[in-house]
């Protein structure tokens, strides 16, 4: 069930690598490495260029750790990433995919935009899950670890399913008790995409110099970038093909609808054989 989940930012690294490469990226920072699928690409990038990879993951899987104790351009923090980046002293490009609620990636946007201008560095920062499920939707995995005040009353057995604001039961995209879904999408401080608003909406009100691509695939992938930066043309020039692709989209629509109706195939089943 997993492999037919495609849900790795790795799967975009054909325009990832492509893109840092036009920015003349050289030392980046990724929040979030799981098992290293994308990891690794970065590793072998920054190799190439003499560059280096910060890795933030407190628990990241064993494939990873055994890997990174072996690639010594590659650093590894083992903090939550909003203690990790304050100190963080400088990168070129930044890749967030790590816990999906706004009160996370909110914070990792201010925090990555603070050290950004502190270095006198131009944003580009990769987004994942700006997309359903998690755009208007708090993922958390350690709900523990979000303020009351900005964490919502969330289930670890309730599953997301598309165009449905209240979880469902015994169908849809659960997490499998590894992570709370939050009981109810859209609204207030709920989810990534509302996160990226936020920041871009307070941002502008100081200085109006970002653009935003998003890709809407593989849970969807949102690129910010200033539009200041020397590389930033030919940045757009390669990204807008991808931007609210319809067609991408569509793809996107069918590949979840069949996902999810292989779901709901595996539970009648379990219901069968358990009647």
């Amino acid at each position: 069930m997993t492999d037919l989940y495609l849900h790795s930012m790795a799967e975009f690294s054909g325009i990832i690598l492509p893109a840092l490469e036009l920015a003349e990226a050289r030392t980046i920072c990724e929040i979030g490495a799981e098992y290293g699928g994308m990891s690794m690409q970065l590793a072998e990038f920054t190799e190439k260029h003499h560059g280096r990879l910060i890795s933030i993951d407190p628990a990241p899987k064993k494939m990873f750790l055994d890997w990174v104790n072996l690639t010594p351009h590659v650093e590894h923090v083992a903090h939550n990433s909003l203690e990790a980046l304050d100190h963080v002293a400088t990168a070129d490009a930044w890749l967030i995919d790590g816990d999906h609620n706004w009160h996370t990636v909110y914070n990792e946007l201010e925090k990555v935009d603070e050290i950004c201008s502190r270095e006198g560095k131009p944003l580009l920062i990769f987004m994942h899950d700006v997309g359903w499920p998690c755009a208007f939707r708090d993922l958390y995995y350690a709900p523990e670890d979000i303020p009351e005040e900005f964490r919502h009353p969330h289930s670890y057995e309730g599953g997301a399913l598309p165009g449905q604001s209240n979880l469902a039961y015994g169908r849809g995209v659960t997490g499998a008790k590894h992570f709370a879904w939050a009981l109810r999408e859209g609204g207030p401080r709920n989810g990534v995409k509302t996160a990226l608003v936020d920041f871009v909406a307070e941002r502008s009100t100081e200085r109006d110099d970002l653009a935003y691509v998003e890709i809407p695939a593989v849970l969807g992938l949102g690129i910010l970038f200033s539009t200041t930066a020397p590389w930033s043309e030919k940045l757009a020039d390669f990204l807008i093909p991808y931007h609210q692709n319809e067609l991408l989209a569509t793809l996107e629509r069918n590949r979840l609808a069949s996902y999810l109706r292989v779901i709901d195939l595996q539970v009648d089943l379990a219901r069968r054989q358990t009647a």
